[in-house]
């Protein structure tokens, strides 16, 4: 009965409500978040409103379970912050926002409440079972080619031009998801998407101008949410990168701030200092920290308040939107450690009071892990920060990968910088749920770090799926893409996403043998990972490397894995005696790859520049 007549007074409303825009020339020309969803976790809804002179008027909304609980100006006459209480009771359904002024109506904006999906709340996000595939979109396939450009947009497609936009879309992405099925991959990551409406350099998509609005000449809404019901299809999630240090100076509230604090020093242009460590160091001074966190990357990317505590809120509820409204598993946040501490500890507490299972990671790119982990939730640290974000970016374990695998096997050189960097495990709240990885949309590809080696290639790419955390794989990195630091050519179109590509990387076709084989071996080591559990969920024991050989355990209950790595230029044959602790009684080990048995009784021979992984039983 109570759904009947919310129906009869819905019905009724809407005959009575005047159009959009009223008299006095009042229109809305932005109201965000654009929509929103009942029975969530916290009841509190800010919406932002923006329009001339919009301040005038007064908001109303009569529904059942709404109440307006508070309406905030700002120095900036053309908005309106509304705080709307929705109640346990409140049923999905339109209705209006009333806009008065002397009593009298003078707008209507239709709004809408959506039922929220089953089991939202608890959804499952990526862990340490997952491998992720980050793509950067416009450099990965193009799936259609009538968005390349757009009216609306400033750049248009020049596929020649190595930092312009190329055409790649998420209709590329979701034509190719049986191939990153098929590989293995679980979870992909995208380089964000937001709409990025500059006159160029836009296709890598750090610079948003909307931050409700997919690009146009990615898709649009409509694709991105249909790229996570495909991908949904074949048990694959979808990781947002999202940008909250700072907006594109294109962004359509660049011309109209709602205040002079929205952005840092007052909408001025101030370089950031990037010196990442002044939040930690204890003999600092306040402006120091300042003209780190305050400070803007570049002129086009204003740096964003988040003291502001319209604008923090903005952002959180916008990043809850997406979860919601895309279905996504995670989160990537770009430039973690500029944030401003106390926005991004509350950030945190927000999802994980919404969602308790959420898993969302920060870039903080320093290769000392006592700076990477003070971030860490449960990590232990110096001051009263409180972290809730569970996972971090590994740069410290990144940075000492290629160099491991190319220097002169020593007692301080060689494998000792991966055990090193295992062994400064201790400073994080949980290194297993640290994101790895051999490369990424910002550094040389992993393949030319290596001078092309296809052995230490596999070394590497060995190393990042058998050890502990979560790792992650860039576009293209499975068939040997080569590229130095120079953005634009290392983010190179992937062969085979343009119908015109002479090579395919999705079937093969042109492709050399080295980049055959590094394909058949992604494909394999992954599909076998996906079933290992002491891979997956297990701990990690390793030895000192000797003699250019390391040797790591995964353990699962009864599950064993025993991983090899021999850096020599010569065979090796290992003996299993020091091993006895985790090994016990144990007496074969059966290659992931091959399938070849070993009698652990004896000693293993494991090959020259070889990765070894055995399934001990």
């Amino acid at each position: 009965m109570k759904n009947d007549n919310y129906l009869i007074y819905l019905s009724i409303l809407f005959i009575f409500i005047p159009p959009l825009t009223g008299s006095n020339n009042y229109d809305i020309k932005h109201l965000e978040p654009p929509f929103w969803w009942t029975e969530m976790s916290n009841h509190q809804l800010q919406l932002m409103v923006h329009g001339d002179n919009i301040s005038e008027l007064k908001p109303q909304i009569s529904y059942p379970g709404l109440s307006i609980t508070a309406i905030h100006q700002v120095t900036n006459p053309n908005y309106l912050f509304i705080d709307i209480f929705i109640d346990d009771n409140t049923v999905a359904g339109d209705f209006s926002i009333g806009f008065t002024k002397n009593d009298q109506i003078v707008l209507n904006h239709k709004y809408s409440l959506l039922d929220r999906s089953p089991n939202s709340a608890m959804r499952n996000s990526f862990s340490s079972s997952d491998v992720i595939y980050l793509i950067t979109a416009d450099r990965f396939a193009n799936g259609d080619p009538k968005n390349d450009s757009t009216p609306n947009l400033k750049e248009k497609v020049n596929r020649k031009n190595k930092d312009g936009r190329h055409g790649g879309d998420l209709q590329g992405v979701i034509d190719h998801l049986d191939y990153l099925e098929e590989m293995g991959f679980t979870q992909i990551w995208l380089n964000p998407l937001l709409e990025n409406n500059h006159a160029k350099y836009s296709y890598h998509g750090y610079s948003t101008t909307d931050y409700y609005n997919i690009d146009e000449r990615f898709g649009g809404n409509y694709h991105y949410k249909l790229l996570s019901d495909e991908a949904r299809k074949r048990g694959i999630g979808i990781i947002k990168d999202i940008v909250l240090n700072h907006c594109g100076s294109e962004h359509w509230w660049m011309k109209d701030l709602p205040s002079k604090d929205w952005i840092n020093n007052e909408g001025t242009y101030r370089q950031t200092s990037h010196n990442r460590v002044s939040v930690h160091d204890i003999h600092t001074t306040n402006s120091e920290i300042s003209n780190f966190v305050d400070g803007w990357f570049v002129p086009t990317m204003p740096d964003l308040n988040h003291k502001n505590v319209f604008m923090s809120n903005y952002l959180i509820q916008n990043s809850i939107w997406w979860i919601e409204n895309a279905n996504l598993s995670g989160f990537r946040i770009d430039t973690y450690p500029y944030h401003d501490k106390t926005f991004i500890s509350e950030f945190g507490k927000r999802l994980i009071d919404e969602y308790p299972n959420f898993n969302f990671v920060g870039e903080e790119w320093s290769l000392n892990p006592a700076i990477v982990s003070y971030w860490q939730k449960d990590s232990p640290r110096h001051d009263d920060y409180i972290s809730y974000t569970p996972s971090m970016m590994d740069f410290p374990m990144n940075g000492v990968l290629a160099k491991s695998l190319q220097e002169e096997e020593n007692w301080n050189s060689g494998l000792i910088n991966l055990y090193d960097a295992l062994s400064n495990d201790f400073l994080y709240g949980n290194p297993y749920s640290l994101m790895i990885f051999a490369d990424n949309h910002d550094m040389e590809r992993i393949y030319t770090q290596l001078k092309k080696q296809l052995s230490l290639y596999k070394m590497a790419m060995t190393f990042i799926y058998t050890t502990r955390g979560i790792p992650q794989v860039y576009y293209g990195t499975e068939i040997l893409l080569e590229g130095p630091p120079d953005h634009g050519t290392l983010r190179t179109d992937f062969p085979g996403g343009w119908d015109s590509d002479t090579k395919n990387g999705f079937n093969g076709r042109g492709l050399t043998n080295d980049q055959m084989e590094a394909q058949r071996f992604t494909k394999q080591l992954l599909n076998w990972r996906k079933n290992n559990r002491a891979i997956t969920e297990g701990t990690l024991t390793h030895f000192l490397p000797q003699d250019g050989i390391y040797v790591y355990f995964r353990k699962f209950k009864e599950e064993l894995v025993m991983v090899l790595l021999n850096n020599n230029t010569s065979d090796k044959h290992v003996s299993v005696d020091r091993f006895y602790e985790v090994l016990e009684d144990k007496t074969t080990g059966i290659s992931a790859l091959k399938k070849q048995i070993y009698d652990l009784k004896t000693d293993i021979h494991v090959p020259s520049k070889t990765a070894l992984v055995l399934n001990v039983q």
